[in-house]
């Protein structure tokens, strides 16, 4: 097995010291930039050395830099747009930069541990239409020495015809779309040349992976955003996913920027150790947990276990908003509690509300002030032991029917 550099298999050892040396650079840059002129303003970037110093920083949410942007196009958190190669715009509005040095994604990684490479033609069918993934992908594709046609998404027809003129190896795209194109090479009795596929943006379903298996084409999925790059990525089928050298991770309770314990639930948050964008504890919104031990591929960086949802479990609860961030203020205002959740219910055709919290010994009466302070409503508090509500990183739970 080969890798795609000797930073995959360093040892812990000498990847915390690489991180003690990048982080606090990292950080000293963005202090430097206006967007985080208020939120790092404090911080001595020397002492900022590994996640748990990371953890000290506010997290940085998608609102806050949606808000920026507005007066600027990158809100202050990069240079000018000028300075890059490429602007992008996802929906929210949001801008992102884009350069096209070798692999400034990071997903050349992602398409060779795929076995992408130098002999391979790589149907791109990512849009690349304001949004930055097919600039992505083609970038990867660049950095392994792939060849790359770029479809870009839609014209099913025009793709398979392609696919089999050029003879396409490889696929990047979303996960069912090169089933689509398959069957219509089927249909048309084309040659099928794909061998390997590197597929985000969706579920890949086990038994839309085993479809591909079943015609000769490994697929492989990675975790990553527009903002970050790639995240993390699959070296085999159900060994999770490695997380990227270019950043670091972080799980951590819905709402907070607090860590999870390992093995639980939580919202990713990530750090880039990109120079040109340094985004700091950024907030995707998605949920993941972190796997234990290395993976079987060789490579040394830790794992988690892929999107497992969205962080962002607002719920209207008799007509008002509940925030995970409000259920932060109120655990952050009882000390004597460990972990809260919210249930919403139904009796009858009226909403119903219990708090949940986790503590040795608790006052009820007082929580459930704290409880109409914090969310705005009132609701039943129960106290339970140490250790007795799920670790499934829900802060809300919905637990009302809308079939009956």
């Amino acid at each position: 097995m080969t890798f795609f550099d000797a930073l995959e298999t360093r040892d812990a050892a000498q990847r915390a010291a690489d991180i003690a040396k990048a982080l606090p650079e990292q950080v000293a840059r963005a202090k430097t930039l206006p967007g985080y002129a208020e939120s790092l303003a404090d911080i001595d970037a020397a002492e900022i050395t590994d996640a748990s110093a990371l953890a000290r920083l506010p997290v940085l949410r998608k609102s806050e830099l949606q808000a920026k942007q507005k007066t600027s196009a990158l809100g202050g958190f990069a240079g000018p747009v000028s300075g890059f190669d490429h602007v992008f715009q996802s929906p929210g509005p949001i801008y992102e930069p884009g350069n096209t040095s070798r692999d400034w994604w990071r997903m050349g990684r992602f398409l060779h541990a795929a076995g992408i490479g130098s002999d391979d033609v790589v149907q791109n069918c990512f849009s690349y239409h304001f949004t930055p993934a097919g600039m992505m992908f083609e970038n990867g594709a660049r950095a392994v020495g792939a060849t790359v046609f770029p479809a870009g998404i839609g014209q099913t027809e025009l793709q398979a015809q392609a696919a089999a003129e050029i003879g396409c190896t490889a696929y990047a795209g979303t996960p069912d779309y090169l089933k689509t194109i398959i069957e219509k090479m089927e249909a048309a009795a084309l040659p099928v040349g794909f061998k390997k596929a590197v597929v985000s943006g969706g579920a890949l379903f086990p038994s839309l992976r085993e479809w591909y298996a079943e015609r000769g084409i490994a697929c492989l999925q990675c975790y990553g955003t527009a903002d970050l790059g790639n995240i993390a990525y699959e070296t085999m089928p159900g060994e999770g996913m490695v997380v990227d050298e270019g950043v670091i991770v972080e799980i951590v309770t819905p709402g907070t920027g607090d860590p999870v314990a390992p093995g639980e639930v939580g919202e990713v948050v990530v750090t880039t150790l990109n120079p040109d964008y340094p985004l700091i504890r950024f907030a995707t919104g998605d949920m993941s947990a972190i796997m234990q031990g290395a993976s079987p591929c060789g490579r040394t960086n830790m794992r988690i276990k892929g999107w497992m949802g969205r962080a962002d479990q607002t719920t209207k609860i008799k007509g008002m908003f509940v925030r995970p961030e409000q259920v932060a203020g109120l655990v952050a205002r009882h000390p004597e509690i460990a972990r809260a959740r919210v249930i919403a219910d139904r009796d009858g055709e009226a909403d119903t509300m219990l708090v949940q919290v986790e503590a040795q010994e608790a006052d009820a009466d007082a929580i459930g002030a704290s409880v109409r302070e914090f969310l705005k409503l009132r609701g039943a508090v129960e106290v339970c032991p140490p250790g007795s509500l799920p670790r499934d990183g829900l802060v809300i739970e919905d637990r009302r029917s809308y079939d009956t």
